[in-house]
């Protein structure tokens, strides 16, 4: 999602992330600074943390993440990489349109990433993994934001969620 935004609408052609192109001029997804490259097993950031939602959309518009974690301010979510989004690009990026609407607790790190409603329908990505706590029968916010959504009825759901709350 991050390096597609940077490719073609920021005009960064070789960005990529340092996994595949460790030459790229362009960087946006790199390996995590604090871990070692060397030793693979139990450095990866692993386990539950937490996510505050510190944006909202240029059009004030409550990022569609959060509502479909019925307005939280911060969720709880479960954690299993080594690559994260460049730091030192993430203004640029949010800047220029994708924004990350959700960080962790130092606000340092992206956990979501999404477009406003008025753009897409439901472009939403997240750094952690929703799938661990996804159930059949109640799925994750994430996954039943875009089954909602997939099915063209993500705004009836947010309307009724809105009167609800």
């Amino acid at each position: 999602m991050v390096v597609e935004y940077a490719r073609n609408i920021i005009g960064w052609k070789d960005a990529n992330s340092t996994e595949f192109d460790s030459e790229s001029q362009h960087p946006v997804v790199i390996f995590m600074p604090e871990i070692d490259r060397d030793t693979m097993g139990g450095n990866m950031r692993l386990g539950e943390r937490n996510t505050k939602f510190t944006h909202k959309h240029d059009d004030g518009s409550t990022p569609v993440t959060q509502i479909m974690y019925n307005y939280a301010n911060v969720v709880s979510e479960r954690h299993r990489h080594r690559y994260e989004v460049n730091p030192d690009v993430v203004h640029e990026i949010h800047n220029a349109g994708l924004k990350f609407v959700g960080r962790d607790e130092s606000g340092e790190r992206m956990e979501v990433a999404e477009l406003p409603r008025s753009q897409h329908p439901y472009y939403v990505g997240c750094q952690y993994h929703p799938e661990f706590k996804s159930r059949p029968l109640k799925p994750s916010p994430p996954f039943h934001g875009l089954v909602l959504a997939s099915c063209g009825i993500l705004e009836d759901h947010i309307d009724e969620t809105t009167r609800q709350g």
